[in-house]
């Protein structure tokens, strides 16, 4: 399989799947302008992933779309992290998982601008706008929450310790990456991982939260293994296609 390919396809996965859980909360919203905000951070995650889908299918080169990587092939073949499966949970754990995603796709993008790939290049410039925006909206959430009452700071430490073991799987690598990031076409994810734990450790200070000491992490990011939550979403993600093929909107 091409490197390119599975690094691009990673991308395209993660965003999507995060997307497809996130908006799950579409009209569920504590309250009317976050409730927007929330929407509005599912459909980036959505565009990007058609973004790197269509760079995707023309890497791949078989005459396949955007919305067959999407929404017609196996579970086995997803290579998004694990943590984009979590369900949303407490609107505690929703703000905090896509707080640790932006921290990421903060550093990969800006990294990604870099990249002597011209495609990807200019899909992180335009994305890393959309993230910025992420970043600054759930980072402001997670500090009222850890300076608030008892019970936001008892949800936000929950939050903290249900997600943490799965936040290593976003630096997981796909086969061939690390000839990729040799040739400065991607970041190595070893760096990334670097940067993310440092911001982390600056904001959690900040926050007043603690990192928790455990460094037992989840395996099996990138490599098609996923959680038990998965299969329901692409059930979800894939019924109009499967059910009338070549539908298109």
């Amino acid at each position: 399989m091409n490197p390119l390919f599975n690094y691009t396809l990673k991308l395209a996965d993660d965003t999507l799947i995060f997307g497809q859980r996130l908006g799950e909360l579409c009209g569920q919203g504590p309250y009317l302008e976050e409730d927007i905000a929330l929407t509005n951070i599912a459909l980036d995650y959505l565009g990007q992933s058609n973004n790197f889908y269509k760079y995707a299918a023309q890497i791949q080169d078989l005459g396949k779309s955007e919305d067959d990587l999407a929404f017609l092939r196996l579970e086995k073949e997803y290579l998004n992290c694990q943590l984009t499966e979590i369900p949303n949970g407490d609107y505690a754990q929703t703000i905090l998982k896509v707080y640790f995603f932006s921290v990421y796709q903060k550093i990969l993008y800006t990294e990604l601008m870099k990249s002597s790939d011209e495609q990807l290049s200019a899909i992180a410039e335009k994305s890393l706008k959309e993230v910025k925006y992420h970043y600054t909206h759930t980072s402001t959430w997670i500090k009222m929450f850890a300076g608030g009452t008892e019970e936001s700071k008892r949800r936000v430490k929950n939050a903290v310790e249900n997600l943490w073991e799965y936040t290593g799987g976003m630096f997981a690598e796909t086969p061939g990456e690390e000839d990729l990031a040799k040739l400065d076409v991607v970041p190595a994810g070893k760096e990334i991982h670097e940067q993310w734990t440092k911001i982390i450790k600056e904001d959690f200070q900040n926050f007043g939260i603690e990192i928790p000491e455990s460094e037992f992490m989840q395996k099996g990011s990138r490599t098609g293994y996923h959680t038990e939550y998965f299969g329901f979403i692409l059930c979800e993600l894939q019924f109009m296609q499967r059910t009338y093929p070549n539908c298109a909107w």
